[in-house]
């Protein structure tokens, strides 16, 4: 019966799982942020987030489950590639969106690949992140089982919000990111690097999506399996949009997102009389929503998407 989901302990449960299914969107979306704000678009963000889910997974199963390992390895590969995606769309200034499903599809397929090739298709279950119940702040009632009985992952995701606030707009590092996404010839005849900048920011952002891909893999699903992310890469882009390349607009854009999620999850789980395909359809329709909505916007970089060429 549809009356189950609102008693207080199903609501409880829905808004903490909301919490925890926030953090691949996260850490996703907040590095595309730094790369959008530099004026380059990266919609290869899934293939990122694959490749960082299979080798964290890998590396944690190969280590005997040392966790620390597999967020170290998922960050050397979120690394290269973003190097390759800042190559591709800054040095050799491709079309960025074609370039982006590129990524994608090479993420794509080089994960199955290497799944294949490493564990012959098996699903092994590893050991995983545990939660955290954080001293006093876990005893609350309601609030402390909603936000404060977590994983490590998802306390870091949301410690990265103001963080990726402050350095965007109180470093100087942030002040060329945006001087860069503005106008990049401006920036370049004042002294910035835009080359520098833009390859900064689109590594950084491989590596927060690669750590996207993990907490997947090692934090919340504890298995890796082919194109496990399930278009979660791309709503991180939609998100991006949704929260006008603003740290805490994402953060917000993610929390109403994962909710949805896990409103439908537990819609399934519980066999309440709604069809399942409909259900899964909510996230989704409400990624098209919000792209409709951030259409209207005009608040944008200036030069997203654009390439820069010196005295061009």
């Amino acid at each position: 019966m549809i009356g189950d989901l609102f008693t207080a302990s199903v609501l409880i449960g829905i808004a903490g799982s909301g919490i925890r299914l926030a953090t691949p969107y996260l850490y996703a979306a907040l590095g595309e942020t730094f790369g959008q704000r530099s004026g380059v678009f990266n919609l290869g963000v899934e293939g990122v987030m694959l490749m960082g889910a299979f080798s964290a997974y890998w590396a944690t199963y190969e280590s005997g489950n040392n966790l620390l390992i597999g967020i170290l390895v998922a960050l050397f590969v979120g690394v290269l590639m973003g190097l390759l995606t800042a190559f591709i769309n800054v040095t050799l200034k491709a079309e960025q969106g074609i370039s982006g499903i590129g990524i994608f599809m090479f993420g794509l397929g080089l994960s199955e690949l290497l799944y294949q090739i490493a564990f012959k298709g098996e699903r092994i279950p590893i050991k995983a992140f545990s939660r955290i119940n954080i001293p006093l702040l876990s005893d609350i009632p309601v609030v402390g089982e909603i936000f404060f009985r977590q994983n490590l992952l998802v306390y870091v995701a949301f410690a990265l919000v103001p963080v990726a606030w402050f350095v965007i707009n109180r470093t100087t590092f942030g002040l060329k990111i945006r001087a860069v996404g503005q106008n990049p010839e401006a920036a370049d005849a004042m002294g910035i690097n835009v080359t520098r900048i833009r390859y900064a920011t689109v590594t950084l952002g491989g590596m927060l999506a690669a750590v996207a891909g993990a907490s997947l893999s090692i934090a919340q699903l504890n298995v890796f399996q082919q194109n496990m992310t399930a278009g979660q890469g791309f709503i991180a882009v939609a998100l991006v949009y949704f929260g006008s390349w603003r740290p805490f607009g994402v953060m917000a854009g993610a929390l109403l997102f994962s909710t949805v999620n896990a409103l439908q999850l537990w819609v399934r789980t519980r066999g309440i009389d709604i069809p399942a395909e409909y259900a899964s359809m909510a996230p989704y329709l409400l990624t098209i929503l919000a792209l409709v909505f951030a259409s209207r916007r005009v608040d944008q970089p200036a030069a997203l998407g654009k390439v820069f060429e010196r005295g061009g």
